[in-house]
């Protein structure tokens, strides 16, 4: 019985993992990244999540290793403190509270007690680079008060501040500022501002610090990279160009040694410079997206790239890819909503460009893409691209229905309706029918026949145009191979009106199409119109039926703000109420319905049967931004709540959207519940990588070992408890230094493990005089066969030479023989 808490709206994981660099361990063996409110150890090897630190009660803004431990990690939150982790074991250590709204993070090994941040003072636009000391304190959590300004009118991007020997440089518009530590100066140098238009684009763009030469390297919004030297004077200084990227470049990080230099841009390409020359360069070619941050390894072996579609590639120091740890991708526009595989349980949505994602809710992170359009992407922002409008899975997951368009005037629309079927051998779906053109113009929804008994699998797509067509799937077999296609079976209108929405009632013998304010009822069969309702209320937005025990209703959302409810079997208006609604999903599992409106304030959730009047739940503010999409996913295994207004939330979990794309969820678990990853209590040694086939046979093997253990247990033989020895206490509690040597020890050490022949527990006590009785009374028992014996052979005249004697087998027998119970006999 779960315990009864307050419901509560709890992110769900996709939160930005390319929001900060990324960090490496110091044995390369672990990389962190931020998440939300939250700090995520991944596995450089497996790409799995081991860990996820928690603690802090806003967004992440920094991650450093700790210079003076290689176990610990510092992080900084908006919500003003540092906190130090042990991410092996993912234990918090302290909680530094600083005061500010920190946004950055920075650590110097020769900064022993002292870390430095980035705070905002005053107005929202200047930044201060401030130096934080951590006061050595036993407490948990320690205020941390002591500030001292650095670098002032700063950006505020981590990209921006880079530190080297002795030195800490800063770059913002058109300016670099150099801070010497043992001087206590800043110096700074001016590029040609934007007037010039031969200058145009000088801006600063991020910085990086040569780890062993005094080199500065600096990134600009023309491509270029220039590699400052001498800058500890102000006139003599000089610097070199550097030129690949045809766009800004995003990031700079030299190597652990400093012989090479990293860049990547909106190219997609990792450009190694080695020895900081034009003519020897290396690259990394089509990795996928934007190039956003770059980081080394502390052991030179490994780099990565944090990319704009919210992934981290894991690099060798020969340049190719080890690992990818995706995240959900944020598309700028979210066209075909939110979808659920039926087949994985996997939300399904836009992703990159020209792609559909399937994004694992329970262990937050991307199974697979789906490439839809099937076209190389240019990323140029005047090219007008095709963009992926709409989706459906239809059949339980066997068929997937896919539109996209391209508009580049109004009368030029190109449009393209494709349609998958799920291949079992591939373990995929594959291309098996292409429409051009399905429509005249935009296809404004789109749905599958889902019923249970529903011989042909059909599709029915509306459109602007004012039609709705049905598709079906048939025979499309020839003299070469078997095969099936779709092709349009009926094509149905209502008075020239724009088709809006069409959905299947749940038995699928209806089929429900909106026509701008009229919705109109067709029969499945024929196709014949059955019935209209017709309340000009405003262009209906959205429009459901009913499930189980209230299929006989259908309600419809208008752009006017009324929800209305309609009974099929009386063909009328059951009820209407005035509700701006901007999302309707029913639970598939349930009669239940969500309704998420629109308010001044933000955003609002209403949770009803359409049989009931009264709401089953409502919760205010749901968000403050506006929900776009919303989806019920089917639990796997359901919650029991008693309580009536939580009862909606048992068998399936809603999700939804907002506008910023934050996915988030009703749920009475925290958080830090919902995104603990299975690895986390599956964590395997550290010779032994957590791979999928290691949860296959790793279980399988662990279940042998135990088995054959507790075969062995009899054989083994039982030593005493080590809590029982005084020399193995006396070792484990002594400081070591005060502890003599080794070899003074060892000698007591080892005969205090040995057992002695004397010393006997009472269990073996009691079983070895158990073992003795039994002997002698085998004894007796022989004894009295053998006198037996001895008279049988006396009263025979074959005298004493001719004794027989028993062998031991024969003995066993007749023992047996003496211990069966022959009373029975007595009773005849």
């Amino acid at each position: 019985m779960v315990a009864e808490e307050s419901v509560r709206v709890v992110r769900c994981g996709g939160s930005e993992l390319n929001f900060r660099r990324a960090v490496f361990s110091a044995d390369s063996k672990y990389i962190f990244c931020v998440s939300g409110d939250f700090v995520k150890v991944h596995s450089t090897a497996t790409e799995e999540c081991v860990h996820i630190l928690q603690g802090h009660r806003n967004l992440v803004t920094g991650i450093q290793l700790n210079p003076h431990n290689h176990l610990q990690l510092y992080s900084c939150s908006f919500d003003g403190t540092i906190k130090l982790w042990d991410y092996v074991d993912g234990i918090l250590i302290k909680t530094f509270v600083v005061g500010h709204k920190l946004h950055a993070l920075f650590t110097v090994t020769c900064a022993e007690d002292s870390v430095f941040v980035i705070i905002n003072k005053g107005k929202q636009d200047i930044f201060q680079l401030v130096s934080v000391k951590l006061p050595k304190s036993s407490s948990q959590e320690i205020e941390a008060k002591e500030l001292s300004c650095v670098l002032d009118y700063i950006n505020q991007s981590p990209k921006c501040i880079a530190f080297g020997n002795e030195v800490c440089a800063a770059v913002r518009d058109f300016y670099l500022s150099v801070y010497f530590f043992k001087k206590k100066t800043t110096s700074r140098f001016t590029l040609s501002s934007s007037r010039n238009k031969k200058h145009a684009k000088n801006n600063f763009t991020c910085v990086a610090c040569h780890p062993k030469e005094d080199c500065i390297a600096t990134g600009h919004k023309d491509g270029k990279i220039r590699l400052w030297r001498n800058f500890d004077d102000d006139k003599k200084y000089t610097y070199t160009c550097l030129h690949w990227h045809h766009d800004m470049v995003m990031d700079l990080a030299f190597s652990v040694t400093g012989t090479s230099l990293l860049s990547g841009g909106r190219e997609s390409v990792l450009v190694e410079w080695r020895d900081a020359t034009e003519k020897n360069k290396e690259f990394l070619p089509r990795l996928g997206a934007t190039i956003e941050h770059i980081s080394v390894s502390p052991a030179g072996d490994l780099f990565c790239t944090s990319h704009s579609d919210n992934k981290i590639i894991v690099i060798h120091r020969n340049l190719e890819a080890s690992a990818v740890i995706q995240g959900l991708v944020k598309d700028s526009n979210i066209f075909t909503g939110l979808m659920v595989d039926p087949r994985t349980k996997a939300l399904v949505l836009n992703g990159k460009p020209g792609h559909l994602q399937f994004y694992s809710l329970q262990h937050d992170k991307q199974l697979y893409n789906l490439d839809i359009i099937q076209q190389e992407y240019i990323n140029d922002y005047g090219l007008i691209q095709i963009e992926l409008t709409k989706a459906a899975f239809g059949c339980y997951g066997n068929w997937l229905a896919t539109v996209e368009q391209r508009q580049e005037k109004e009368t030029e629309l190109e449009l393209q309706m494709k349609l998958w079927m799920y291949n079992k051998k591939t373990q995929g779906f594959v291309l098996n029918t292409k429409v051009n053109m399905p429509h005249e113009d935009h296809i404004t929804a789109l749905c599958f026949c889902n019923a249970e008994k529903s011989e042909t699998p059909t599709l029915v797509t509306a459109s602007k145009d004012g039609h709705f067509k049905v598709w079906i799937l048939t025979d499309d077999s020839d003299i070469y191979k078997k095969a099936v296609a779709w092709t349009c079976d009926f094509v149905g209108s209502y008075h020239k009106y724009q088709a809006t929405n069409c959905c299947f009632s749940e038995d699928g013998s209806l089929l429900a199409v909106s026509f701008e304010e009229i919705v109109t009822i067709w029969d499945s069969e024929t196709w014949e119109l059955k019935c209209t309702f017709c309340q000009r209320a405003g262009k209906i937005r959205h429009l459901c039926f009913g499930r189980l025990t209230c299929s006989k209703y259908l309600l419809g959302a208008t752009e006017n703000g009324i929800l209305c409810c309609w009974n099929l079997l009386s063909c009328a208006l059951e009820w209407s109420t005035k509700l701006n609604v901007r999302v309707m999903e029913p639970d598939p599992n349930s009669e239940n319905i969500a309704a998420v409106s629109q308010s001044s304030v933000g955003s609002d959730l209403f949770v009803f049967k359409p049989s009931e009047p009264r709401p089953l739940y409502i919760q205010k503010n749901i968000s403050r931004e506006e929900v776009q999409w919303g989806v019920f996913v089917p639990r796997d295994v359901p919650e029991s709540f008693t309580s009536e207004a939580y009862q909606w939330l048992n068998r399936s979990q809603f999700y939804f959207l907002t506008k910023s794309q934050s996915l988030l969820t009703f749920s009475t678990k925290s958080p830090e519940e919902k995104l603990t990853p299975t690895s986390k209590q599956l964590l395997a040694e550290e010779s032994l990588p957590t791979t999928p086939f290691y949860f296959i046979l790793g279980k399988h093997r662990e279940k042998q070992d135990e088995k054959i253990n507790k075969a062995f247990e009899s054989e083994l033989v039982q030593l005493p408890l080590t809590e029982n020895i005084p020399a193995i206490s006396e070792l484990l509690h002594t400081p070591a230094h005060v502890l003599p040597s080794a070899s003074l020890l060892c000698s007591k050490f080892v005969n205090s493990l040995l057992l002695s022949k004397e010393t006997k527990s009472d269990e073996e006590t009691l079983e070895d005089t158990d073992t003795e009785e039994e002997k002698e009374s085998d004894d007796s028992d022989e004894e009295n066969d053998f006198t037996e014996k001895i008279l049988d052979t006396n009263n025979t005249d074959l005298g004493e030479d001719l004794l027989y004697q028993l062998s031991k087998s024969e003995e066993k027998e007749l023992r047996k023989f003496r211990k069966v119970d022959y009373s029975w006999i007595t009773a005849l």
